[in-house]
């Protein structure tokens, strides 16, 4: 029989969109957010019921990792075995977790961001309390189970966790459209805030941060936003302010030297790496003058950075340099969004404690109702059986006159006497009064001779009045919300006994670190610049000693001030600003940087033109000729700017700078093109431009001819040009007049 095929026709945009929603909600529910309930993201729970699974407690030998993750993968969560080990990971990372919940063995990364070794290597167990307040009471009947992905096995749809693990242990995740960050907090305090809630439903999120101070991260640290906590805990938003802890030590030699033993949470990993990089570059940079070495000597025993200082420094004021230059003061971003009743939520503190005790209120009466059905079948058992002890010699002649055991069964039950031979008519009597239920007939006939001796008898009393006394207890506890409420309460505080520790950061406001630099002493200095580009400072002393040498071998000889900038011109019409104060001050020998090192002059890529002091410059006006003969004066107080780079000319397409130089009285110029075409002009008939002008025509230019050269004239000794070996004397070449065709040579 042939089916139909069935075509749907809809509107493209509607599939589109349904689709879409339908990935964001599961990738939002089922992947990247935590229950409120447990605080474990899918992954999270479904790795930890697996080691439940597998027998893999705190008190068995640990197992692969490889074995955890291929099983958890098999069973529960088919979505990649990295996803799963790197949870895994986490939970069993110290510095990462409040809380580990996962005993790791073997190299499980470092808090330098090292990762952990591959998942064949490393091997795995459930911490003590994972076991305790995070699997225990599952065989109760407290959560309900769903099918797995392929319906072969059951899950948990939610670990029955007796403490919340979402503030504990915090949580990050990035969903669809949303992101969640929780920060870690203190076990002990988290538990006091929880019983505080119990006590009093109606506390307010002030009062319950009496108990709940702040974050507690694992890495320490101090919070300086204390007054900011209460509204992040009300809306459930916000940004808590770290920095690391610093110890100023000081050594020989009246030196002192900065120790940071604690760090931001936010700088785990490669932020270590970037902090150590930051502080290299404000010494490079010469931010500061006052950091003579910086060295990691962290281990398994904890931070330790060390910043070595020279003698004299202001070991305060490099500590602000350093909280607001680094990572050593870091902004957490808090949002506590977490699935609530199915859908996610931002939660503020007490609707986190308020969702949570709701959860043990369900655990407790599902516990406790699965335990009451337990003793009350115990409690029939045991009833039957004391009442046959007080008719054993009945029994035993039903059993030796029976045929079967049904018609044991059915006399024990129900008083049936037929098909059962009797000694006496007053035994069969007796029988036919007979009324055990079914499960307490079934145990009589179950049950071995030994029970019959005295001592086994008493136990059997025994037992049944600790059965009547927990049927009382769990009624009780069922019944009274305040009697659950003491007993959940003193299960938190045996876990509180058993696992808390002391709280690591330090809650507090702080004032924002405020960094003075200190003011340089301003000083007259000589820059130099060789024929390679290297380039550097020295005092005027020492330019004096060495005066002529410095000046056969430079290319540029600049008096300036050490406050002050160099202006680097170049062939694509830019200007780089350079401060002096980032070159390199030194003896005369010295070799200097190269200018592309401390400047955005790239010399791979344009060509220098001219270079001049600021603070000269700005009292000038300077005249730039380019290879199309565009020429104009520039006032140079147009310079002055803040920028490193700026247009210091506009050029046409395939145009560039071959001239610039300041402006003298009576100064002409020469230009010189490439088909030996020469015009001499006075600098005076030249406009002064602005600095975005292209400027004006000052030789009229052959097809494919194009300036090669511009010669300034003034009162030094006027340069000769070799020309087809021919001597030509530029003084000696007639002024003419701009914009005109000039003379062959």
């Amino acid at each position: 029989m042939e089916t139909k095929e069935q075509i749907i026709r809809t509107e493209y945009s509607e599939v589109m969109q349904k689709s879409y929603i339908d990935y964001a909600m599961s990738v939002i529910i089922a992947r990247a957010l935590p229950d409120v309930r447990d605080g474990l993201k899918p992954v999270q729970r479904r790795t930890l019921y697996d080691m439940h699974e597998l027998g893999i407690r705190y008190d068995k030998p640990y197992r692969k990792c490889a074995r955890i993750v291929g099983d958890t993968m098999g069973k529960y969560h088919p979505h990649g075995d990295s996803s799963i080990y790197d949870a895994l990971v986490v939970m069993a990372q110290e510095f990462k977790k409040g809380l580990p919940l996962v005993d790791g063995h073997g190299n499980f990364g470092s808090i330098e961001g090292d990762g952990a070794a591959a998942m064949r290597y490393t091997e795995a167990r459930l911490q003590k309390i994972t076991q305790e307040a995070y699997l225990a009471d599952l065989d109760k009947d407290v959560v309900d189970f769903v099918p797995n992905f392929d319906e072969t096995e059951k899950e948990p749809e939610v670990l029955p966790v007796k403490v919340p693990n979402l503030l504990v242990n915090g949580a990050e995740g990035i969903a669809v459209g949303m992101a969640t960050s929780i920060p870690p907090h203190n076990f002990g305090e988290v538990i006091d805030g929880v019983k505080a809630y119990m006590k009093n439903p109606d506390i307010t999120t002030e009062e319950i941060m009496k108990y709940i101070k702040g974050p507690d991260f694992p890495t320490g640290g101090i919070v300086t936003n204390q007054d900011e906590l209460l509204s992040i805990y009300e809306t459930g938003i916000g940004k808590i302010k770290v920095r690391g802890k610093v110890e100023i030590e000081a050594v020989k030699g009246g030196k002192e030297r900065l120790i940071i033993t604690e760090i931001p949470y936010t700088m785990i990993g490669a932020n270590i790496g970037k902090f150590l990089n930051d502080v290299y570059s404000l010494v490079e940079t010469k931010k500061t003058n006052d950091i003579v070495d910086i060295s990691n000597q962290s281990s398994k025993e904890g931070i330790r950075i060390v910043i070595e200082l020279r003698k004299g420094a202001d070991a305060q004021n490099l500590c602000n340099l350093l909280y607001k230059k680094t990572k050593l003061e870091d902004t957490f971003g808090v949002n506590m969004l977490a699935v609530a009743d199915g859908r996610p939520e931002t939660l503020g503190l007490v609707p986190i404690i308020r969702h949570h005790v709701k959860f043990q209120y369900e655990l407790a009466t599902r516990k406790y109702k699965t335990l009451l059905a337990k003793e009350l079948d115990k409690k029939e058992i045991q009833e039957g059986l004391i009442r046959a002890c007080d008719v054993i010699d009945l029994i035993i002649e039903i059993l030796r006159g029976s045929r079967n055991i049904k018609d044991a069964k059915n006399c024990l039950m129900n008083g049936v006497t037929e098909n059962i031979k009797f000694k006496t008519k007053e035994s069969e009597k007796k029988a036919s009064k007979l009324n055990f239920t079914e499960r307490q007939a079934t145990a009589i006939l179950e049950m071995r001779l030994y029970k019959l001796i005295g001592l086994e008898v008493e136990a059997l009393m025994d037992e049944h009045n600790t059965t009547l006394k927990n049927i009382a207890e769990y009624e009780d506890i069922l019944t009274n919300r305040s009697t659950m409420a003491k007993v959940i309460m003193k299960e938190l505080d045996g876990l509180k006994k058993n696992y808390s520790r002391e709280r690591r950061t330090r809650i507090d406001n702080v004032e924002a670190a405020v960094y003075e630099e200190k003011k340089m002493e301003e000083m007259e200095v000589v820059f130099l610049m060789d024929r390679f580009g290297y380039a550097k400072t020295i005092d005027v002393a020492a330019y004096e000693r060495n005066k002529e040498a410095a000046d056969s071998e430079n290319r540029y000889v600049l008096h300036c001030m050490n406050t002050g900038k160099i202006c680097i011109f170049t062939n694509t019409g830019q200007m780089h600003l350079l401060k002096v104060v980032d070159l390199p001050f030194g003896k005369f020998r010295d070799k200097g940087q190269p200018i592309d090192n401390v400047s955005n002059y790239d010399s791979s890529k344009e060509q220098l033109i001219y270079i001049t002091d600021l603070a000269a410059l700005c009292t000038q006006k300077l005249l730039f000729g380019t290879k199309t003969a565009m020429l104009k004066q520039v006032d140079g107080k147009e310079f002055d700017v803040a920028k490193r780079t700026t247009a210091a000319t506009k050029l046409a397409d395939d145009d560039a700078v071959i001239f610039v130089a300041p402006v003298e009285e009576n100064m002409t110029i020469v230009m010189q093109s490439a088909k030996d075409m020469f015009l001499r002009i006075a600098a005076d008939t030249i406009p002064e431009k602005k600095k975005g002008a292209i400027g004006v025509c000052g030789m009229k230019l052959a097809a494919g001819d194009e300036l090669t050269n511009i010669y300034a004239l003034g009162e030094e000794e006027p340069p000769v040009v070799m020309v087809k070996d021919k001597e030509i004397a530029l003084n000696r070449l007639h002024i003419g007049n701009r914009a005109t065709k000039g003379v062959k040579k």
